[in-house]
């Protein structure tokens, strides 16, 4: 960064500080009332967080029921579509695919020789309803033994090939999407025993969901180290391995004199979830945006079977953000107009992979380079009252720490557990925004202290007890609060310039 620059930047921070520490306008029509703010978030989050909607998980009946829910919520605090879609009033469609493993079979051999892996010591998956990879001598296809290494120095030579790796904890997933980057038809990967098979097959023999527009065809196999070795010859495997310890980049494969066929089926069904967006207008058109975002989804039925309660409801995760979201939408309509538009986003299967807003960054409503900063709300309802700030994303714009900082110090509060907060970036809906070029935080207590958090993640967390009567809103209402008052400050562009507009990146 030149001189120059960080004296501009410099000169604008301290702008935002004296902005921070001038005395706040009226911001409310009344006085606040946080009996009534709790009143209106329990009846918010028992409604959301009933057995009825059973668990909201996209794709079922209880998801399909959420989408009204919100709705009509939104229309009556007074919202405007946010879609900008007048044949979608409040719902940008996220197309989904929902994949599950059916059946699977390894075959491997030498000379004449043909061997079916039994399925103690082999595994194997693909997203297509079938995949089929054949390879070896007279296939035209190679079975490469890589070891270590990603094919990322082999260049076209994996093209069309079977690729056979080393199991390496920790880069598997990494060397397995580089190799198939490379072309490869298939990845076998070796692991050591049966143990580590059986870890693949918890991670793997379960339904996953995905954005449509993102399948891959892939086709990846496992295979136990000593199934290996009894076909391919254990002299020759065990002087395999030792050279692949000296060569951890991968970078002289070798060609196995190994006939593999790898054949995998699942099945599929492609359908269409929604997140749903209302908007605040502001007063001053092309002045920036706002966006405050929570995800609606949970895990629908995940006890266990034979349980009396199966259903998780979600209450903390993510009722209580919906709630939030709502509850903020209303006491911002209900104050001073705010110059900036401010979007409500709710977003849709969150917890496979932040599907919705990963859909939503891919397709905005809006131009994301128009959004000063976000706000992501997620498992807002945990902690008492008087509990230290968690603010997650913090350091990553310092305008925007500026505004936060001033505000938890004018309201009292103190800033809690950092790495406890920052061990949390890239598993909530803001990394996907931050990854997109646009300023996001979410600023909570539940994530300011361990002693709030840990009892909550091992007892309820993704469990059916996350029930509505064990939802503490003290903490929330001063968290909605603190809200208020950042976005009230940014929302104004005389308090809060757009220093950096963010510019628009590849979706992750």
């Amino acid at each position: 960064m030149t001189r120059a620059r960080i004296s501009v930047f410099a000169a604008l921070l301290a702008s935002l500080v004296l902005a921070a520490c001038t005395p706040a306008p009226v911001i409310r029509a009344t006085p606040v009332d946080r009996t009534e703010i709790v009143n209106r978030m329990r009846s918010d989050v028992e409604d959301f967080a009933s057995d009825v909607l059973g668990g909201r998980r996209p794709g079922t009946a209880g998801a399909r029921a959420a989408y009204p829910w919100i709705e009509k919520r939104m229309a009556e605090i007074g919202l405007e579509s946010g879609s900008n879609d007048p044949g979608s009033y409040w719902r940008l469609p996220v197309d989904l695919l929902a994949i599950e493993p059916d059946t699977a079979q390894l075959t491997l051999g030498q000379g004449k020789g043909r061997f079916i892996v039994p399925v103690t010591d082999a595994a194997v998956y693909t997203p297509r309803r079938r995949a089929l990879a054949i390879g070896g001598p007279g296939t035209g296809a190679p079975v490469v033994f890589v070891g270590y290494g990603d094919g990322s120095v082999l260049g076209d030579r994996l093209a069309g090939a079977v690729a056979v790796m080393l199991a390496d904890p920790g880069r598997d997933t990494a060397r397995r999407e580089a190799l198939f980057d490379q072309q490869a038809t298939a990845v076998l990967t070796v692991v050591p025993d049966r143990e580590a098979l059986a870890e693949v097959r918890r991670r793997e023999d379960r339904s996953k969901l995905i954005l449509a527009n993102e399948e891959q065809d892939h086709l990846a196999g496992y295979i136990t180290d000593d199934a290996f070795a009894k076909v391919i010859g254990a002299r020759r495997w065990k002087a395999f391995k030792a050279d692949a310890d000296k060569d951890a980049t991968g970078s002289d494969p070798i060609e196995l004199n190994l006939a593999v066929s790898i054949d995998a089926t699942s099945e599929r069904r492609e359908f269409t979830s929604q997140n749903i967006i209302g908007k605040l207008p502001g007063t001053v058109p092309g002045s920036g945006a706002i966006l405050v975002l929570a995800h609606w989804d949970h895990l629908g039925e995940c006890g266990a079977p034979g349980d009396v309660d199966r259903i998780c409801n979600g209450a903390v995760d993510n009722a209580s953000g919906i709630a939030m979201l709502l509850e903020l939408a209303r006491s911002l309509k209900a104050g001073a107009p705010l110059e900036r538009d401010v979007y409500f986003l709710a977003t849709s299967a969150e917890e496979p992979g932040l599907l919705g807003i990963r859909s939503f960054v891919r397709n905005p409503p809006l131009p994301l380079g128009s959004i000063v900063a976000a706000f992501n709300l997620d498992m807002m309802a945990l902690a008492p009252a008087g509990s230290p700030v968690g603010l997650i994303g913090r350091g990553r714009d310092p305008a925007l720490d500026v505004v936060i900082m001033a505000a938890v110090a004018k309201s009292g509060r103190s800033m809690g557990d950092q790495p406890l907060a920052d061990s949390f970036l890239q598993r909530q809906d803001g990394w996907v925004l931050t990854q997109a070029g646009v300023p996001t935080v979410l600023m909570s207590s539940t994530y300011g202290s361990r002693a709030i958090l840990d009892p909550f993640l091992a007892a309820r967390y993704h469990k059916p007890s996350d029930e509505a009567a064990a939802v503490e809103y003290g903490g929330a209402v001063e968290d909605l609060l603190l809200h208020e008052a950042v976005i009230r400050q940014i929302a104004d562009p005389q308090r809060y310039p757009a220093h950096h507009p963010a510019q628009a990146k590849p979706a992750p």
